[in-house]
């Protein structure tokens, strides 16, 4: 996310992983939702936890992150609705600028895979050629945000 809180991202389905994952850097993520409108997000990375504001959009919002304990984050997510998501993001390097964050998905949406490339502005996702490993582009289908598969799943 830029310094401006503003992200700028799209969002692709996978069509193939055509490479072993296991060489590159990646992360647990379990997410949950307090609330979808306004979307209000817990998010434990690894061993972070934060809080997230998300405003209204699709290819770019605003976006405030929150830092939080552990202790924190425990208590606030009994005011978690909908299911969690529980994911393993791997970070690949597309090209000396762009990095391919693919997500795979466990629990209820054990088998899904999509991934999001950021953007430090809107000129430069409208241009983007994805690779072909890519699928189908998701970015203004609100049914693929991680916000509304936690509450309606897919």
């Amino acid at each position: 996310m830029s310094k401006n809180n503003v992200e700028i991202e799209r969002k692709f389905l996978i069509k193939e992983i055509p490479f072993e994952l296991n060489s590159f850097k990646n992360s647990f993520i379990k997410q949950g939702y307090i609330s979808i409108d306004p979307v209000l997000r817990l998010r434990q990375t690894d061993k972070e936890y934060v809080f997230t504001f998300k405003g209204k959009g699709q290819i770019k919002r605003t976006e405030f992150e929150f830092p939080l304990s552990e202790k924190q984050f425990c208590e606030l997510w009994n005011k978690v609705e909908g299911n969690e998501i529980v994911k393993r993001r791997y970070f690949i390097p597309l090209n000396d600028i762009y990095t391919a964050e693919l997500d795979i998905y466990e629990g209820n949406l054990k088998g899904f895979k999509n991934v999001e490339v950021e953007f430090s502005c809107e000129k430069e996702a409208d241009i983007f050629l994805p690779p072909k490993w890519f699928g189908e582009d998701i970015s203004h289908n609100p049914k693929y945000t991680n916000a509304n598969m936690a509450f309606f799943g897919l």
